[in-house]
């Protein structure tokens, strides 16, 4: 697992919500044992700073359907206020640095469209903390790891997308994922 003490390098921990492991509304295969591998990373004391992405929907439009496509929408998930919307046990809100809160009042996908309860963007939290580096984790690789890890690379962060740390919707299509973050100069490492 790469791991840094380096305070320019910080671990982004992507939505690992109790809708998205199993049991949950959207569950992800390995999302609750995923969660459980990151309180240990947490708890090796490997990064100086560590922030968490958590969905937080309160009326998020078509992003929500009865009849979901699976692509534009989706069943309820993680609505404000319900237990899914937590982080999985054992995360706690209180282990970060910050927690990015997105798509209140429509789809949001990638951590650097959060905010902290006080209004601060991901982008900005980072940068005034003089971070230059992203080692993302999280569920769902395919999805919310992916918009994160690109969005972080527009932001001017080098970033490395830790797949061994990371749960999908379908495993099958990594290969393309790999490309595509790749291209965008993103780094993917299993560990």
């Amino acid at each position: 697992m790469t791991t840094t003490h380096d305070p320019s390098t910080a671990l982004v921990v992507v939505d690992v919500q109790n809708d998205f492991c199993e049991g949950g509304s959207l569950a992800v295969a390995g999302g609750a044992d995923l969660a459980h591998r990151v309180a240990t990373l947490l708890a090796s004391g490997a990064y100086t700073t560590v922030v968490a992405t958590r969905d937080h929907h309160v009326d998020p439009g078509p992003h929500f359907s009865s009849t979901p496509d699976y692509v534009d929408s989706w069943p309820p998930h993680c609505v404000v206020g319900t237990p899914g919307a937590e982080l999985h046990e054992p995360l706690r809100d209180d282990q970060f640095d910050a927690v990015f809160l997105k798509g209140e009042y429509e789809a949001a996908y990638s951590g650097f469209e959060g905010l902290t309860s006080d209004g601060v963007s991901m982008a900005a939290w980072l940068h005034e903390r003089g971070v230059t580096t992203l080692d993302v984790v999280g569920i769902a690789t395919d999805h919310c790891v992916r918009a994160t890890a690109l969005d972080g690379a527009r932001e001017g962060f080098a970033v490395r997308v830790i797949e061994g740390m990371t749960a999908a919707v379908d495993p099958s299509g990594l290969p393309a994922l790999r490309e595509e973050l790749r291209a965008a100069q993103v780094e993917v490492r299993e560990r």
